[in-house]
């Protein structure tokens, strides 16, 4: 069983995976957009250099009992968190990333409380704090172990980071993870970290369209990649179908396998875990769609468990695999064939 740790071990995680950026900085077509490639490059190696001091910050004092969040304004640096633009309870301003980060943020919150009972992302009232307009042009969006911090994207292949409340809710997942499994950022465990993060991101943007899991479009990111004719640039990610979330000659083709026979082997993002992420997603997916109705009734509580209770730092496929197995057997219904039968057609 997990534990809460006080200075949980902290991992910086970004939206776009590196290998998107590199392909960008190598076949964009505009200069601009490979030299914002490079720099989003860049900024992630530099800020990776400080996480260790993100980690201790995040427990530090910033418990509260109600909802408290603070939205900062980067005004295009990137010293972080930047100058205060809204705090909890004030209204919407001018600033539309200000208010989706905002909004966004909240909502996963409210997921959270109201459906799996968790006090914010560390289960103890963590402060809500989140960044936006974040370094010029920036092309990503990342929690940095206390914080949420929104690039405005280019504008050209990438809409502002704020937009999506499953990236949003992705991102604040990795907070959750951080606090409860730790699972490590490599290989594995870190695929099935992203996968928890696209598994409650997919799930908090249905709770709050109030969509079934038919409804659902299963895709992460819908709507951030600007539309061009001739390509396909639906989303980040597709929970439904791996691998066809976007094909596109400057972002590449979506790599992501829906199946162990496909599992990526290579070093590249950190073992792939934006990549092999597609196994357990398409697992969740399946089981959602198996038990109908509204995902985080019984599938997202399996996943929730599973998360808190059951996974650890090292945890891998098989260790998930078996642990949500275990955990659905106390769900009525056909909650545990929809489990075991959804990691076989994966391939676990």
């Amino acid at each position: 069983m997990c534990t809460h740790s006080s200075h949980p071990a902290a991992a910086l995680c970004f939206i776009i995976p590196p290998h998107i950026l590199e392909h960008l900085a190598a076949n964009a077509s505009d200069a601009q957009m490979r030299k914002n490639a490079v720099r989003s490059l860049q900024l992630a190696a530099q800020l990776r250099g400080m996480r260790e001091g993100f980690a201790q910050l995040a427990s530090a004092g910033l418990g509260t009992p109600t909802r408290q969040r603070t939205i900062y304004n980067a005004r295009e640096k990137t010293r972080l968190p930047g100058v205060v633009e809204r705090t909890e309870g004030q209204a919407a301003g001018p600033d539309l990333a200000c208010n989706e980060a905002y909004d966004g943020s909240g909502a996963t919150y409210d997921f959270y409380k109201d459906v799996l009972n968790r006090l914010s992302i560390d289960n103890h009232g963590m402060r809500l704090d989140s960044t936006v307009h974040y370094s010029h042009g920036y092309d990503n969006a990342f929690w940095n172990g206390r914080q949420m911090v929104y690039g405005d994207g280019d504008g050209v292949l990438f809409d502002r980071f704020t937009k999506c409340l499953d990236v949003i809710g992705h991102e604040l997942t990795h907070g959750v993870t951080q606090y409860s499994a730790q699972l490590e950022y490599q290989d594995q465990s870190g695929a099935l970290n992203e996968s928890m993060s696209d598994v409650f991101g997919s799930i908090i943007k249905q709770y709050h369209l109030k969509q079934s899991a038919e409804q659902a479009d299963w895709l992460i990111g819908a709507g951030l990649l600007i539309p061009k004719a001739g390509t396909n640039r639906a989303a980040l990610r597709s929970m439904k179908a791996p691998g066809t979330a976007y094909d596109d000659p400057e972002l590449g083709k979506d790599p992501q396998p829906a199946h162990m026979k496909d599992y990526y082997h290579g070093s590249d993002d950190n073992g792939g875990v934006h990549i092999n992420s597609g196994i357990p997603n398409h697992a969740f997916y399946l089981v959602a769609s198996k038990l109908g109705g509204h995902s985080w009734e019984v599938a997202g509580k399996i996943w929730y468990e599973t998360l808190t209770t059951r996974l650890h730092a090292n945890s891998v496929f098989a260790d998930a695999a078996a642990a949500s197995r275990d955990v659905a057997k106390h769900y009525p219904g056909n909650a545990a064939k929809a489990v075991d039968e959804a990691w076989k057609a994966v391939g676990l």
